[in-house]
Parts: C-alpha cells; sequence; structure tokens
C-alpha cells in the first residue's frame, strides 16, 4: 500500500478555494473571522458580507475599528435583518418579504464581489441560513461558487449548507456540538458567543 507523500515539493498551490463552515456547532463565524485576520495580515483584500445578524455585536465592533488601518483592503458589509424562523428569538416587526428584501440585496452584492477580481477573499457569514430558511432562492450558493472570478477565494456558513454543493468545495468542516449552555437555557454570552 503507498503512503501519501509529506514532501512539500509534491504539492502546488490553487489559485483559489472554496472553504465551508457549517452544522449545528458553535464557531463558525469564529473561524471565519480567523480566516479574515490570517488574509489581510498576508496583504490580501479581504469582503465579509453577513446575512443575518443586523443587531451590535463583537466582531461588528471589531472589523469597525481596524476598518481604518486596512482602509480599501476591507469592505465590511451587514447585510441581515436579525434572525428568521427562529421563535422568541426571530426580529420583531419585520415582514417576510423585508427578510428576502434585505437577503437578496446582500446576495447581490456578493456576487459583485466575489465576480469582480478585486478581493482575494469573500466571506459570507451565513449565507446558507439565508438560503436555507427562502430568504435567497435556491441554487444562490451554485450561482456564487460558479460566478466567483478564478483568483478568488470564497468562504460560506452557517447551518443546513447544501449536501449538493459540498462536491464544489476545497474544504469543508461540519462544526459539531458537542455541548452548549444554550440548551441549558442559558442567554448567549457577549464576547463569547456574539
Amino acid at each position: 500500500m503507498a503512503s501519501a507523500s509529506n514532501n512539500f515539493a509534491d504539492y502546488s498551490l490553487k489559485p483559489s478555494v472554496c472553504i465551508v463552515y457549517t452544522g449545528e456547532g458553535k464557531g463558525k463565524t469564529s473561524a471565519a473571522l480567523g480566516l479574515m485576520c490570517r488574509a489581510l495580515g498576508s496583504g490580501h483584500k479581504v469582503a465579509f458580507i453577513q446575512f443575518i445578524k443586523h443587531w451590535e455585536v463583537g466582531e461588528h465592533k471589531f472589523i469597525q475599528s481596524i476598518q481604518p488601518l486596512f482602509k480599501d483592503q476591507l469592505l465590511f458589509y451587514k447585510g441581515g435583518a436579525g434572525f428568521y424562523n427562529a421563535g422568541n428569538m426571530s426580529a420583531k416587526d419585520i415582514s417576510q418579504k423585508q427578510h428576502q428584501d434585505i437577503a437578496k440585496k446582500t446576495l447581490k452584492l456578493a456576487l459583485k464581489t466575489a465576480a469582480s477580481g478585486k478581493y482575494n477573499l469573500v466571506i459570507c457569514d451565513e449565507i446558507s441560513n439565508a438560503q436555507h430558511e427562502g430568504l435567497i432562492a435556491k441554487g444562490s450558493i451554485k450561482t456564487l461558487l460558479e460566478g466567483r472570478h478564478g483568483s478568488t477565494s470564497i468562504c460560506l456558513t452557517g447551518r443546513d449548507f447544501p449536501k449538493t454543493q459540498i462536491k464544489h468545495t476545497d474544504i469543508a468542516t461540519n462544526m459539531t456540538k458537542l455541548k452548549h449552555h444554550f440548551d441549558s437555557r442559558y442567554l448567549a454570552n457577549p464576547g463569547i458567543d456574539y
């Protein structure tokens, strides 16, 4: 049985990759933020586009505080209208159509940014939630993957990533929940969960 080579000379670089963080466990957005930091630290241009969160969370404050340092190297767009179809946690006073309109506008920006060739990395945070909940059309993720520029890496996060699209990814991680304090009816903690 042949063993895999550990000689990095046998490997080559891909011009771009598709990375997915999905699953019920915590850490999808956190992993995407870590990827953003790594890319910015390497001198890459990054677009971080969020599909669900609209309230002020820790990552928003952090990104807004570093934007002056990175100037046009970092695009941040907060395109969500809040939780949708999440029981008591759902955004109040926002209709399904308003949620859909906001998500479609966010998708339009994501498509344009990914196709532009101006960014080395485009992160679409919680895009699979938006597609799964019907806020954007089924097939939107496929359209995004097919339309991205050849030199643009893409990172997609959220629960319920479509299994049919895994074959179009390079790295796919399922965040598996072993335990979460929310199940014991504890609220999310600022600085830890958001």
